[in-house]
């Protein structure tokens, strides 16, 4: 489940990329993708079972906290960071995420962590190094740094909430109080009166070896929120039952191997040996964490 999910999150960079080739900036495609994900999870745990959907006051407040922080902000703080750094930079220090989790899993949780997933935690962050590759000049900007490090907690934050709730509450239901309270975020942050409808009705270019097909923004907007959001989070979610949020965290660092290759593939950009390896130690990583039963 999360290597669907993982896979379905790197497609999605791509449609992403040519739905803001529109116009469209990051912060309303991230706006509509909260608001299309709410409508669609509440809809589908409504048509599944309405009861589910009931929630307990003491329940809001880590209810607010999951959509607000776990969905919203690590979003918000990576737009954040991808201002002043390079969109690779600003993913591998979010992608530390997993790293804090297995962390916190160790000192507060009094979990045992095998040292085979610390193994893997260095392999996956080696190979994502190797991906972005880091020595080739990079610049760093220090406000950059700490926003994307903020998205690093942020993304912890999300998976630790996520392991804890889906123990009392179906996945579904979860991810629909989820994105409702990301919507509120987002609708007070960006008002929706000021949303550039515009840019949305306009047909695009796929780009790259796609570049002789066109459709209308809408339709990437609405594969975002379909194919990018609601399947992949639902996914993570869900698969929280089955795999602690710390190997769940190793095997989603599948996402940015999967961007790499298809961005490689779709809209042609350059893949250096280097990058190949870096995913193929990426790989080994997430393999390795799987053996930690």
């Amino acid at each position: 489940m999360v290597l669907a999910a993982a896979t379905l999150f790197g497609i999605n960079g791509a449609v992403a990329k040519v739905a803001l080739s529109s116009g469209l900036s990051s912060l309303r495609l991230t706006e509509a993708r909260s608001a299309g994900a709410c409508l669609g999870l509440v809809l589908l745990a409504f048509a599944r079972d309405p009861r589910s959907l009931r929630v307990a006051r003491r329940e809001l407040p880590r209810l607010i906290l999951f959509g607000c922080i776990g969905v919203a902000f690590v979003q918000l703080t990576y737009f954040l960071a991808i201002h002043r750094l390079a969109i690779a930079i600003a993913l591998l220090i979010q992608y530390l995420g997993p790293l804090l989790v297995a962390i916190y899993a160790r000192t507060f949780g009094h979990e045992h962590v095998r040292r085979r997933i610390w193994v893997a935690l260095g392999l996956s962050l080696a190979g994502l190094t190797l991906m972005v590759q880091l020595w080739s000049g990079v610049s760093l900007d220090g406000l950059g740094v700490v926003y994307a490090f903020l998205g690093a907690v942020a993304y912890a934050v999300y998976l630790l909430l996520a392991e804890r709730e889906v123990a009392a509450r179906d996945t579904l239901s979860l991810m629909a109080w989820g994105f409702f309270f990301s919507t509120l975020f987002w609708s007070v942050v960006l008002p929706w009166w000021s949303f550039p409808g515009r840019a949305v009705s306009r047909t695009v270019s796929l780009q790259g070896s796609l570049s002789g097909v066109h459709v209308p923004v809408w339709a990437l907007v609405l594969w975002v929120v379909v194919l990018g959001t609601i399947a992949p989070f639902t996914l993570i979610v869900g698969a929280l039952r089955h795999v602690s949020a710390t190997r769940a965290g190793v095997t989603a660092m599948l996402e940015p191997v999967v961007a790499t290759v298809v961005a490689w593939v779709w809209l042609q950009e350059s893949l250096a040996p280097a990058q190949l390896v870096g995913a193929a130690v990426v790989l080994a990583g997430i393999g390795l964490s799987q053996t930690a039963r």
